[in-house]
């Protein structure tokens, strides 16, 4: 099975053979054409089995055709709200992301795909502070909901779900089954389509050739930090898409601003 064959669109496509993957892992090929096709999933899989470029592909391809405008990511922790924000800048790199402009205040601020990504307890700090938005939310995605609950964050991740719309695309994934984590999952999913991918595929990712990992090195953007006060400033307009590569994203204590913008 090739890339192509799971329904992502020909600039997606041209990222991801630049970058020099040439087949999907598994929970790749069975998560995207259900993201595609706007379905709730609940996918239990293993780390290092490519879980991250399995909810960013297909999300930017829905971005790009303006199937959704507000798309939030909850992620366990500053490092993978990172990895996540890399990984669209980079497999974004051939759509055009285009939207109208509307007032806000004194500042122009553009209409374009809003992706906030952030783990809980900053989520609920901004939210908290007015500095953010959430209640029209149309995708939700929770990576890793059971790592959620390591890091003693269900109760600010129930805080989220509060003000997230009860109508949305929601998306979750865990490394594992949880007891603990049952009752969060019933509030988040009602008839989900469940995707299980077996433990001996832990760290298929890393099988990947090894020109991709060399073009990851090469390919990564640079971020300079910014301290807190002003992250929460910029919050108020959202994580916009500005060209070719998201202009902020939220994580613990920083905000990681593209340099080249």
């Amino acid at each position: 099975m090739t890339f192509k064959d799971l329904g992502l669109s020909e600039q997606t496509l041209k990222a991801i053979d630049e970058f020099g993957i040439c087949e999907p892992t598994t929970v790749q090929a069975d998560v995207i054409p259900a993201i595609l096709e706007g379905r709730d999933i609940f996918t239990i899989a293993p780390t290092r089995c490519g879980k991250t470029m399995s909810y960013v592909l297909p999300l930017l391809d829905i971005i790009n055709a303006k199937k959704a405008h507000n798309i939030l990511i909850v992620t366990a922790n500053s490092q993978m709200a990172v990895k996540t924000s890399d990984c669209l800048a980079i497999f974004n790199k051939y759509h055009e992301i285009n939207g109208t402009t509307i007032q806000s205040g004194e500042e122009d601020v553009t209409d374009e795909a809003n992706v906030i990504i952030g783990a809980p307890d900053l989520l609920v700090d901004v939210v908290e502070n007015s500095k953010v938005d959430l209640s029209k939310t149309d995708i939700l995605v929770v990576d890793d909901i059971n790592l959620i609950k390591k890091n003693k964050q269900l109760e600010n991740l129930e805080k989220v779900l509060e003000i997230l719309p009860a109508e949305k695309q929601n998306i979750v994934y865990t490394n594992r089954r949880s007891k603990e984590t049952q009752e969060v999952l019933e509030k988040i999913l009602k008839t989900p389509e469940e995707i299980k991918v077996d433990k001996n595929k832990e760290q298929e990712a890393e099988n990947a050739p090894k020109e991709a990992k060399e073009q990851e090195k090469k390919t990564k953007p640079c971020f300079v930090t910014v301290i807190d006060n002003e992250a929460l400033e910029l919050a108020k307009k959202f994580n916009a898409f500005n060209g070719k590569t998201p202009n902020f994203i939220l994580v613990k204590g920083i905000i990681a601003e593209d340099e080249e913008k």
